[in-house]
């Protein structure tokens, strides 16, 4: 015992003589392995990934763009009967979690702890899109409690809340980055190349958050009509996206790593068409659009024809070179079935909104009364021009589409309905919002389960299940919220979708 109380005060000595020198504890360290990440890198990686979530293959082309009809799927056919695998949906709900929500709530918390809204308000801003996103899927999802699991006293089953109670909270959050980051002072350090969409111009950042929150307010409109058209109104006063210059977007590097994710999916896929409701829409107004957005079929390349949503396998695989592919520029060149497009293809970019959405966004609102100056008709051709040119077409082809009798817009509810059609054009490639949209506004009413849709799947999802790995890990919150929003079925509606459409 005596040698022992020697050997530790020798040692205890030793650590003292020493420590100015030598920090001990880092022997427990790994520098290979950090811990924590800088904010910068953070951010980085979490729009990558939530982009790439939420305009990629699992949730587009598995889902959203074939409820919204803009594809339809041509071999494994499943998904387009109404089928959607249960992997699919976990890897979507579990991968946002822990992912991309996880790592932006790291940056929200460094930006809040240096009292840096150039770094906490971009992150919120991409956050809320997140979190509308899934609740746009589900309706009750976790949110108040979620991503708590590493905080003391934190929940690792949070409770689901009311889909009311999270578009609320979203749109304070957005409300609360906009206003901070009006008034950053330029000294402020911020994001800068790390930010992926706007290169940390927070002025751009702060139009955006306006626009989510637009978005969103005309969402619940017809649920809560005062408090939507308060915060519509709000949106417009705090100033939307101004011009095809402030598009929120990932423009992809194209080097085989970080690509185009719907390039990436049609590299070695070749499963979808464009969907009959989209590309018999536009032939019949001769939209400009048409050669970007699909090819001329194999069979006749004088020829686009949209294929039938919701077909079986015998039914569809005639029309394989009948019908036609989505547009060369979503290609990346060579594929494993042939040549199509260029490389270019990879770096097409993906939209998390536009200045055509906003402009529509404005157009209705002033058609209905709401808070925007200017009229209807001035916004729905700015936002039609905006669209065309933002797809790489002209402004002579923007002029001449919007002097058809289809197109010139009509005012009243006609100009509703036009200005409704002509955003779910527009929303191409962003397809849970132009899914949400004809959830909302029931445009174009052509919008049909296919004739060969599984039996148990009697009209367009209005949302998709449950994740089934939530049934094992938080089941008893899970269980309340389908008490509460009700059956977890496709044809189930959520909270702002509760009223019927106009």
């Amino acid at each position: 015992m005596k040698q022992a109380r020697v050997t530790a005060v020798a040692m205890s000595m030793l650590v003292f003589g020493t420590g100015c020198r030598t920090d001990l504890t880092g022997i427990n360290t790994n520098p290979n392995s950090p811990t924590s990440a800088p904010p910068g890198a953070l951010f980085t990686g979490a729009v990558n990934s939530a982009v790439t979530r939420f305009n990629g293959s699992a949730s587009t082309l598995s889902m959203a763009a074939l409820f919204a009809q803009h594809v339809a799927q041509v071999q494994y056919v499943e998904e387009d009967r109404g089928h959607i695998a249960s992997a699919t949906i976990n890897g979507l709900n579990t991968g946002a979690y822990s992912g991309e929500l996880q790592d932006l709530q790291k940056v929200r918390q460094a930006g809040v702890a240096k009292d840096a809204a150039s770094l906490w308000g971009p992150a919120t801003v991409m956050q809320s899109w997140v979190f509308q996103n899934l609740t746009d899927l589900w309706g009750d999802i976790p949110y108040s409690e979620a991503l708590q699991g590493d905080v003391p006293g934190g929940s690792l089953a949070p409770a689901y809340d009311p889909q009311e109670a999270i578009y609320a909270g979203v749109l304070k959050s957005l409300a609360e980055a906009s206003a901070a980051m009006k008034i950053v002072p330029s000294t402020q350090v911020g994001l800068g190349t790390a930010d992926l969409v706007y290169r940390g111009d927070l002025g751009k950042w702060q139009r955006l958050a306006n626009t989510l929150r637009a978005r969103m307010a005309l969402r619940m409109l017809r649920r809560d009509p005062a408090k939507g058209t308060a915060e519509l109104a709000a949106a417009l006063t705090a100033g939307l996206l101004t011009g095809n210059g402030d598009n929120a977007a990932v423009v992809w590097p194209g080097d085989g790593v970080f690509d185009n994710p719907l390039s990436r999916t049609f590299a070695t896929r070749d499963d979808h068409r464009v969907s009959k409701s989209l590309l018999d829409t536009m032939l019949t107004l001769r939209d400009p659009r048409v050669r970007i957005y699909a090819q001329p079929t194999r069979a006749d390349p004088t020829r686009y024809a949209g294929l039938q949503n919701g077909l079986d396998n015998a039914t569809v695989s005639p029309f394989f070179n009948t019908t036609s592919r989505p547009g060369t520029i979503f290609y990346p060149g060579a594929t494993s079935y042939g040549v199509i497009g260029t490389t270019a293809g990879r770096r097409t970019p993906s939209y998390i909104a536009t200045y055509a959405e906003a402009a529509f966004i404005m157009a209705e609102a002033a058609e209905r009364g709401i808070g925007a100056s200017g009229n209807s008709a001035s916004f729905y051709n700015a936002a039609v021009t905006a669209s065309i040119l933002q797809w790489g077409g002209t402004a002579a082809e923007a002029q001449a589409y919007l002097a058809q009798p289809g197109v010139a817009y009509a005012g009243g509810a006609t100009g509703l309905q036009q200005i409704g059609l002509q955003k779910w054009i527009a929303l191409y490639t962003q397809s849970i919002e132009a899914w949400s949209e004809w959830r909302r506004t029931g445009n174009p009413a052509s919008i049909r389960m296919g004739p060969r849709a599984y039996s148990d799947v009697r009209e367009v999802p209005r949302r998709i299940l449950y994740p089934s790995n939530e049934q094992s890990v938080n089941a008893t919150n899970l269980a309340a919220a389908i008490s509460r929003q009700g059956p977890d079925t496709y044809s189930t509606r959520m909270w702002w979708d509760k009223v019927a459409s106009p």
